[in-house]
């Protein structure tokens, strides 16, 4: 039996103080699993079993639409306690979340200063450093002894969000960094001027928060201190909330290469409609663009028809050239995301996809040609020319595709798109239609002057 089960046999015999010595063992984001099951009515009960401080933490982890279904079967006073145990950072993100009603009965239950602190959050532009920033950090003095820091620490730590590092400011100016475990070693008169680090990294209230995450992965850090223009120490932005960031750009750039319309939504919460509306504007770009693909094969209908065999092999082409296209563009656009290649390396880069692509084509064509030859039942009268034909297209394409998928990713985004979108969806179309041209212009000059004596044989 796993843990959701226990707790619903448990609530089912009303055994409440069992489920809450269970449920005060489990972290808080398992918990937040195990509500998301639960009726409204059982929700409600099982919330109000929790201690205080955990049960905010569960809050915070909780879907929000299940955080809006509480909020309404709180009291006034429920709430005041839910959010006095809430970090700043994730009260501004549950106003950002609830619609204008709850918003409002959020912000008259908030302190005077939580209220402050969310507006000054909330004034930040989207996916900046200063939307994903908390406020909850420990700033010391340079004339602090170590002694006395670690005093401060004890004082005002439980408020905050991370104590690991500590944060040295002089006139509200960030001056350095000093971590818990330097005080904690330092004698107790050492001044935190003499442990503190000069060298330290940090963003901006308007930077990025994509580039913000990559500072983490880059420095290997917990925290990062985000400063305004004159270098003020305005909050911090920690580990957590990066990855928060790191796994919604993922699942963007995810989105994009599959031609979907990016949702700020899970799926589950996702209506039919709003997956429809998602994903059929793509769909309809797609099928307009595959007109070139149409025209081109109408264009040599007349070549087609005298050598009906040549169709058959059109799928396994476009196929060959949309993969090969996808290898390269998916590679392509992870790296620019992680910041390894710029524009300036495309040179580099087409030198190195072009190597790959002559290594993939040959290898492919050398299959294929074989497999036409020895297991396709070619007529004998032309069997060369169609297998070659077929074969050497295949070596065109897996080029041709590698060239395209490695360079329109960073041409797009040098002139300031998203390179997701120049992802396999648009790559496959301008490679089929490529594909199929050099396809025909080949077998025109090598099949064609054949296809009488082709047609006899099969006859």
């Amino acid at each position: 039996m796993d843990l959701s089960q226990t707790v619903e046999t448990l609530l089912e015999r009303k055994q409440y103080n069992s489920v809450r010595d269970i449920l005060v063992t489990v972290n808080a984001a398992d918990i937040a699993v195990i509500f998301e099951d639960q009726p409204a009515d059982r929700l409600m009960r099982l919330f109000r079993l929790l201690p205080k401080e955990l049960a905010a933490d569960v809050f915070v982890e909780m879907d929000p639409d299940l955080q809006q279904e509480l909020i309404n079967g709180f009291s006034d006073k429920e709430l005041s306690e839910i959010l006095n145990e809430m970090y700043d950072d994730d009260a501004a993100d549950l106003v950002d979340e609830m619609p204008a009603n709850v918003v409002n009965r959020i912000l008259k239950q908030a302190d005077p200063e939580m209220r402050r602190t969310i507006n000054e959050l909330l004034k930040y532009p989207e996916d900046s450093a200063g939307s994903i920033m908390t406020t909850d950090f420990v700033d010391l003095k340079p004339t602090m002894t170590a002694k006395e820091a670690i005093d401060n620490i004890r004082k005002t730590g439980v408020d905050k969000e991370t104590i690991e590092t500590c944060y040295v400011t002089e006139k509200r100016k960030l001056i350095g960094t000093v971590t818990l475990r330097e005080l904690v070693l330092a004698k107790e008169d050492a001044l935190v001027s003499e442990l503190m680090d000069e060298n330290f990294i940090a963003a901006e209230t308007k930077e990025d928060s994509e580039a913000v995450a990559d500072m983490f992965a880059k420095y290997d850090l917990l925290s990062i201190p985000v400063v305004d223009s004159e270098m003020r120490l305005v909050g911090i932005v920690t580990v957590d909330d990066a990855i928060d960031v790191i796994r919604e750009e993922a699942t963007e750039d995810i989105e994009k290469m599959a031609a979907i319309t990016p949702s700020d939504k899970p799926y589950p919460r996702l209506s039919v409609f709003e997956l429809y509306k998602n994903r059929i504007p793509w769909l309809m770009l797609l099928m307009i663009s595959a007109t070139f693909t149409q025209l081109i094969i109408r264009g040599f209908e007349d070549a087609l028809g005298k050598v009906v065999l040549l169709t058959a092999y059109i799928p396994m082409i476009m196929d060959t050239g949309g993969n090969s296209g996808s290898q390269a563009s998916v590679t392509i656009i992870r790296s620019i995301s992680l910041g390894e290649i710029e524009f300036k390396d495309i040179f580099k880069v087409i030198f190195k996809e072009f190597r790959v692509a002559i290594m993939c084509g040959a290898t492919l064509a050398l299959l294929c040609f074989g497999k036409l030859m020895l297991i396709d039942g070619l007529p004998a009268v032309g069997a060369i020319a169609i297998a070659l034909t077929v074969s050497g297209t295949l070596f065109v394409t897996v080029i041709l595709a590698k060239f395209f998928g490695c360079t329109l990713p960073l041409l797009v985004k040098k002139i300031g798109l998203d390179p997701a979108v120049m992802a396999s969806p648009m790559i496959t179309t301008v490679v089929d239609a490529l594909s199929l041209l050099v396809y025909f212009l080949i077998a025109s000059n090598v099949v064609l002057p054949l296809s009488d004596q082709i047609a006899r044989a099969m006859v």
